[in-house]
Formats: structure tokens, sequence, C-alpha cells
């Protein structure tokens, strides 16, 4: 099944099993008459203690792993003074950086967001919070909920060492607050490069949202992050098809 005639995904592979499988579990819910999403259960986590501090003209970026890049990517196309957010892959080589090669899980690859943003009206502390907060659950290791392997574990991909700094002492103070139980999950990775996963993964969850793994596993993750950062949320997602024009 090619990308364009799944109707359960947009895409053929192990993801595609996935949403069958979800659709049973869907209809089961249904039938119990249980509402509650299937999605990481988020939780608001206090600030980071340090941020980064250097000053830079225009804008930075950040870039973010934590299970299926559409919700993540969803997630931060909804925060104010992101200017773009695109899927992609990071933490292997620019041979094997497509999705097909990505979902052996011996690629070395994670599925990752680009985010760029404007330091004046968001920090990369605050993207850290949401991050851990409402885009993915850090304490799962090499999943996220339905979905299962190294290209679905929680990374922060550290663009500079003030980022690491920043990145390493937030999951310290997470952990040394006990906030989630388990033991933090998320690692870091420096040196990587991104690269920027197909047209028809961008853009994804605006594009479809009443799609059942976007309704029942990523949509819960945008209202979290509307929950928990009013003050940040915009409700007009910044889209990569807008920034193309």
């Amino acid at each position: 099944m090619n990308a364009t005639s799944n109707p359960f995904k947009g895409i053929g592979g192990v993801r595609g099993a996935v949403i069958v499988a979800s659709m049973f579990v869907l209809l089961g819910a249904s039938v119990l008459g249980n509402t509650t999403s299937a999605a990481d259960e988020p939780r608001l986590v206090p600030p980071p203690l340090y941020d980064v501090t250097k000053a830079v003209n225009g804008t930075q970026t950040a870039v973010f792993a934590g299970g299926c890049f559409w919700g993540v990517q969803g997630v931060f196309q909804h925060v104010e003074g992101v200017t773009n957010a695109t899927s992609g892959y990071a933490g292997g080589s620019a041979e094997t950086a497509t999705y097909e090669l990505t979902e052996t899980g011996n690629t070395g690859h994670a599925e990752a967001v680009q985010v760029v943003f404007d330091p004046q009206k968001i920090s990369y502390g605050k993207l850290l919070r949401i991050y851990f907060s409402a885009a993915h659950d850090p304490t799962q290791l090499n999943r996220q909920g339905p979905d299962i392997g190294s290209q679905y574990r929680s990374v922060i991909f550290a663009t500079d060492d003030e980022q690491e700094k920043v990145a390493a002492g937030y999951i310290k103070q997470l952990e040394a607050a006990d906030v989630f139980g388990p033991e933090i999950a998320t690692t870091i990775e420096v040196g990587t490069t991104f690269y920027e996963a197909e047209s028809y993964h961008q853009d994804f969850m605006a594009n479809n949202p009443s799609h059942p793994y976007i309704a029942y596993y990523e949509a819960p993750k945008v209202q979290a992050l509307k929950a928990f950062f009013p003050e940040l949320y915009r409700e007009k997602a910044v889209l990569v098809s807008d920034a193309r024009g």
C-alpha cells in the first residue's frame, strides 16, 4: 500500500498496522462506553531553573523527538513564538533519512521535529517545558504509546553546548523533584544533522484532524498544551505549507 492509498495513516509499514489495531481499540472503547483517550497522560512540569542566555539576533532552532512526529509537530505548531516546525529525521545519516528506512529502527534515526522560534517571544527553556509537559511521555524507553522502536525514542537533539547544558540540567531537576516517578528515559544527542521528512508527513495533524490516529493519540496533546500554557497557545497552527507559499 503506497503513501497516498492507505486509508489508515497515509502510509504503510508498522505504523499502518498500528492504526488497524487502534481501530479495534477505539471500537472496544466505544462499546464499553470508555471515552478516555489512549494518549499518554500529560502533566504540567515546573519550569527549568536555568535557560539559554546567549543573545541571538533573529531566530533559534531546537530539535525534539518523542514518538510519532505528527503529534510533536502538531503541538509546537500551536506555540506562540514558533515560526516553523518541520517533521524529519535525526540521529542517522543522510542516506537513511527516509520514512521507509527509519521505520525499520536500524538507521539510528528518530522521528524528530525541528522547531524554529523567536527567542524574543519564547525561550528554549519554555520549549523544553512544553516538550516534557504536553508533547510526549518522557518515561517511555524506545517507544511512545502504540509506536515501538528506537525511532520513537525520547531524545533532545541539542544544537549547541548551551542547549545541551540547559537540557541536561532540566532532566536532572525533574528527576530530583520526582515529577514522573519512573526514571526519565529522555537522552540528549549533540552534533547530529536534521533531515526533513517527506512532504506527506508535513502538517499531518492540521490536514487530517479526524484521522483516527490523530484524534485518539495526538490531538489530546494539543489540548494539554492549551490547558497548561494558555498564554503560549496559538489557536491557528503555523504550517510548513504556509511558510512555503
